[in-house]
């Protein structure tokens, strides 16, 4: 299936769940209100529990030995095996675990607004999507980033526990994740036992996502004060979605013709993004370098084609292409709001 959603072969549905608003697959559970940690493990049919055995192995006697550094995981509920070898010290992360983990953030009254979960594949891989209190707020505040925390972690051995701070801007629903320098918005914690290091590795991130979530709402509305031009807006997207040495060669000479079809149908896609789309005809987006920044996103957002919905994920929100593309437009972006068109002087 292309959106690789769960399909729990137990109960028949789908394993996610979104309040509100549906996903682009158009499965899983929706609900109006935004549920607690409890209710939302059960929304998206992440309420089961992992287990691990040690794999066993068949000699041509007819004999049997169970290995000693050699596992496997498997759903308890369906008794589906999700990683077929993982050592000896290798600790799970019961979903339950995940979610408190996530619960941590914050605490007191102004808790995680949990906003999407749910579950891949036989179900080895699970990620929560949970916004935050606040906002960042860009020009006069008609123009508002809420701040999310994703999270996802693997049940075969795959990967570990991944936190990551991701703005969404609410007006064209464009998935911005832009590190600044010097600086981490990604943690990664392995799949060991202290409860201690995840939490306190949980409110680090929450420190995080606040210190950059500040400085970007900083940036941003700088960005909207600066002035670009379309022809200088069409660069920065041909250096942004640059695929390589080659390709930034011919950028450098003014050489379209040596371009590929495909790379010049990209740029002219977004830079028609750039000038058509309703929201980059906002005071803070039109002519703005905020916009030009929003125009790379917003295409890779709304405009590209992708294979299926799975790599329209992985692309997103997982560390694929949108994600990396999103880092050169932010760091010509920067650089452009320093220097001008002098970053366009490649001599």
């Amino acid at each position: 299936m292309a959106h690789n959603l769960n399909l729990n072969s137990r109960t028949g549905k789908y394993s996610f769940f979104s309040v509100q608003e549906k996903a682009w697959h158009g499965l899983g559970q929706i609900v109006e209100e935004y549920p607690t940690s409890a209710e939302a493990i059960k929304f998206a049919g992440l309420d089961y529990e992992i287990a691990k055995l040690p794999n066993t192995h068949h000699l041509p006697s007819g004999n049997n030995i169970e290995s000693e550094s050699s596992f496997f995981t498997y759903r308890t509920d369906t008794e589906q095996v999700l990683g077929s070898s993982v050592g000896k010290d290798y600790h799970i992360v019961q979903n339950s675990e995940a979610f408190a983990f996530f619960d941590a953030i914050v605490g007191g009254d102004d808790g995680i607004l949990y906003e999407t979960a749910g579950a891949l594949g036989n179900g080895e891989r699970i990620f929560i999507t949970a916004k935050l209190p606040d906002y960042i707020r860009v020009g006069k505040g008609d123009d508002v980033t809420e701040k999310y925390i994703f999270l996802t972690t693997s049940h075969d051995g795959s990967g570990s526990i991944t936190a990551a701070f991701t703005p969404i801007r609410i007006v064209c629903q464009n998935t911005l994740n832009a590190s600044l320098h010097n600086m981490s918005n990604v943690i990664r914690i392995r799949h060991t036992s202290g409860a201690k290091q995840r939490l306190e590795e949980a409110h680090r991130v929450m420190g995080i996502s606040n210190q950059l979530s500040n400085e970007l709402e900083g940036i941003f509305n700088q960005w909207t004060k600066i002035r670009i031009t379309d022809e200088q807006v069409k660069k920065l997207i041909q250096v942004a979605l640059c695929p390589n040495n080659e390709t930034m060669k011919h950028i450098r000479q003014g050489n379209e013709d040596e371009m590929s079809t495909v790379f010049k149908n990209s740029v002219n896609d977004a830079f028609a993004y750039a000038m058509m789309s309703d929201t980059q005809q906002m005071e803070t987006t039109m002519g703005t370098v905020f916009g030009a920044y929003n125009a790379v996103t917003g295409y890779y957002q709304n405009v590209r084609n992708y294979k299926d919905d799975e790599a329209k994920l992985q692309s997103i929100v997982m560390g694929g292409t949108a994600q990396m593309k999103a880092q050169k437009a932010f760091d010509w972006c920067t650089a452009f709001a320093k220097d001008g068109a002098d970053i366009f002087n490649w001599n």
